[in-house]
C-alpha cells in the first residue's frame, strides 16, 4: 500500500510540475505579446494587446497556484481531505484563484468587446455573473463549513499541525 501511495505522490508532483511549466510559458507568451504591443506604438490596439497579455497572465496566475496547492497538499503534507477544516481550506485556495482569474477575464472580454465586437458584451457580462456566483456559492460553503468544523475541533489542530510541515 505505501508503494501505491507513493507512486500517487510522484504523479502528483508530476502534474505540479506541468501546471507550473503550463505557467512559465503562459508568462512568456503575455510578456512577448505584451512588449511587441508596446514595441508598435501606444494606441487602441496597443491597449487591447496589453489587456489580452493581462488575461494570460491571470490564466499563469490560476495554473501557478494550482501548481503550488497540488504539491503542498498532496506531496509536501500528504494531508487527508475528509475533515471539514482541510476540506474548507483546500478548496478555498482554489477557489479564490479562480474567482480572481474570472473576474479578470470578464474584465478583458468586456474590453474587448466594447472595442471589437458589442454584440459579444452580454458574454462577457455573463463571465463576471459566474464569478459573482462563484464568490457567493464559496462565501456560503464557508459559512456552512465553519459549522462543521466547530463540531471537529481536533481536525483544526490537526490541519495547523499538517502547516508546519512547509515551514
Amino acid at each position: 500500500m505505501k508503494i501505491i501511495k507513493h507512486l500517487f505522490q510522484i504523479v502528483h508532483g508530476l502534474m505540479a510540475a506541468l501546471f507550473a511549466c503550463a505557467a512559465l510559458m503562459l508568462i512568456a507568451i503575455a510578456t512577448r505579446m505584451g512588449w511587441a504591443a508596446f514595441s508598435s506604438g501606444l494606441n487602441g490596439s496597443t491597449a487591447q494587446a496589453i489587456i489580452e497579455a493581462v488575461g494570460l497572465l491571470a490564466a499563469a496566475v490560476v495554473a501557478l497556484q494550482i501548481a503550488e496547492t497540488i504539491f503542498e497538499e498532496e506531496v509536501i503534507r500528504d494531508a487527508d481531505i475528509s475533515a471539514p477544516t482541510r476540506v474548507r481550506r483546500f478548496l478555498s485556495r482554489f477557489f479564490v484563484v479562480i474567482v480572481v482569474a474570472l473576474a479578470i477575464e470578464g474584465l478583458v472580454a468586456t474590453f474587448k468587446a466594447q472595442h471589437e465586437n458589442p454584440t459579444q458584451l452580454p458574454y462577457a457580462a455573463s463571465i463576471l455573473v459566474a464569478a459573482g456566483v462563484l464568490l457567493a456559492a464559496w462565501g456560503l460553503f464557508v459559512h456552512l463549513n465553519r459549522s462543521a468544523e466547530e463540531l471537529e475541533p481536533e481536525a483544526m489542530a490537526a490541519a495547523k499541525r499538517e502547516d508546519k510541515k512547509l515551514n
